[in-house]
């Protein structure tokens, strides 16, 4: 019963996460407020909702952190094996080749957030903290305020010609603006039941198979709330959009450890990372590894796939995600 609960609630989130991009989309565009990176920013939170609202219920209904931190850091290693999915499904030539060079910035400001939380996990009970929230609450919230200035500044131009030409030809007269909100928030309230339930599920599984809460964290939650990510990506991928795609997922990673900020805001015990495992710290400096693969990337496309339908580049991020749940799995008995 829990492994169908598990199904059903993640049926839940893939469709209204589909759902609610494309509404999204579609007030952006009918109130004006689409524009640049408001909207590749509005995109990377909508697809993070999942996550925000599963760490939140971890931490507060549930009690179980190892859930929460596990969801983030594994969707971080996820949304970053996504870029192989999309690769695939682009048959011809590698997504890096033809991606724009701004990504640098996106991809650089991501790995070091991801950084934060894994250094604080190594420093344990000894980081400082103010009140019940750790010192690296704030740290987290001004690089990401400093990293999305920095990615609107340097991309301005670039982005405003992207979203002139592509999203402003997107049509949705046959959507009314009253239409989108209510179809809008009727999603959000089934991604946020859904993703609500979801803790209660994985830590029930987590007891009976003796996984513990660190593996079911960042191996089954993390996939169940990265797949709204996925739907959205490959469907950009196959219109042709693979610049939105690629800011999808790095945008969505920015966005993961902030809400690793707001879950230790409403984690009232104490500082939410010295009460996690450390195996999380594993998880963040594969995300790290794999980042810099995405970088490299970035800046040594190669014109030819050399493993079918995908790149050195992808296969390497396939094969890192990989190495990573059969080391989170290894290592299972000394986490919580």
């Amino acid at each position: 019963m829990l492994w169908l609960q598990f199904i059903i609630a993640s049926a839940f989130i893939v469709y209204s996460g589909f759902k609610i991009a494309k509404y999204g989309d579609v007030i952006a565009e009918k109130t004006g407020i689409g524009k640049a990176w408001v909207g590749l920013i509005l995109m990377a939170s909508i697809t993070s909702l999942p996550e925000l609202i599963t760490g939140i219920s971890s931490v507060t209904i549930v009690g179980v952190p190892d859930i929460a931190l596990g969801d983030i850091m594994g969707s971080c290693i996820y949304n970053l094996a996504i870029l192989a999915v999309m690769d695939a499904c682009n048959k011809d030539v590698s997504i890096f080749k033809r991606a724009y060079k701004g990504h640098f910035l996106s991809s650089g400001f991501s790995t070091v957030l991801i950084a934060v939380p894994v250094i604080s996990i190594m420093f344990g009970g000894y980081m400082p903290s103010i009140g019940h929230v750790g010192l690296y609450t704030p740290i987290i919230i001004i690089i990401y305020l400093v990293g999305l200035k920095s990615v609107y500044n340097s991309e301005k131009a670039a982005i405003s010609e992207y979203v002139d030409t592509t999203v402003g030809a997107l049509e949705y007269d046959h959507i009314t603006l009253k239409k989108a909100i209510v179809h809008y928030a009727i999603n959000a309230g089934v991604i946020v039941a859904a993703a609500t339930w979801l803790p209660f599920i994985a830590e029930g599984l987590a007891e009976t198979t003796g996984l513990g809460s660190t593996f079911m964290g960042t191996v089954f939650v993390a996939m169940t709330t990265s797949l709204p990510e996925v739907a959205v990506s490959i469907a950009a991928v196959r219109l042709g959009a693979q610049d939105m795609a690629i800011a999808n997922m790095l945008g969505s990673n920015m966005f993961n450890i902030v809400i690793l900020a707001v879950d230790d805001i409403f984690y009232t015990a104490g500082p939410l990372f010295a009460d996690v495992g450390d195996n999380h710290a594993l998880t963040g400096l594969m995300a790290i590894v794999m980042g810099a693969v995405v970088v490299i990337a970035l800046a040594f496309p190669k014109e030819k796939k050399v493993f079918g339908r995908l790149g050195w580049e992808t296969a390497s991020l396939i094969g890192l995600w990989g190495l990573t749940i059969y080391m989170l799995f290894a290592t299972r008995g000394a986490a919580s």
